[in-house]
């Protein structure tokens, strides 16, 4: 996807912790993901949830007798590059750099992890774009 492309709005927080259960687990039903949340989170909510993620193209789902099974329909890497699009977007005004140094002056990145990425981006430089 590049950067001018339009990118899915980001999961809430509900969602992500719905997605991250079918990616870590597989396709599931409504009873088994329920049972890997919190306990207190009601059936009907789940399956609601999942219902908005299936209408957000973000899960799908097969029937399985009387019961969906559904599974996650976008990578965890593609989700994770839309949170952070639009982080990018919202908060570093569409400036990726702005990000970085952020993370640089709070401490949340190294000099050696720059390097990495640094080395990271000229490697992807000389390959050609996926389209």
């Amino acid at each position: 996807m590049t950067r001018q492309q339009k990118t899915a709005p980001t999961l809430t927080p509900l969602e992500l912790k719905i997605m991250q259960v079918l990616w870590e687990s597989g396709p599931s039903t409504v009873a088994e993901v329920q049972s890997r949340l919190s306990p207190d989170l009601a059936y009907t909510t789940v399956q609601t949830m999942l219902n908005v993620l299936l209408r957000k193209a973000r899960a799908k789902r097969v029937a399985e007798g009387r019961a969906f099974r559904y599974q996650a329909a976008i990578s965890r890497e593609r989700a994770a590059g839309s949170a952070v699009h639009d982080l990018v977007k919202r908060m570093f005004g569409g400036s990726p750099e702005a990000l970085l140094m952020a993370m640089a002056e709070a401490r949340q990145i190294s000099a050696q992890e720059l390097e990495r990425v640094a080395r990271h981006l000229a490697s992807a430089k000389s390959q050609p774009e996926e389209e």
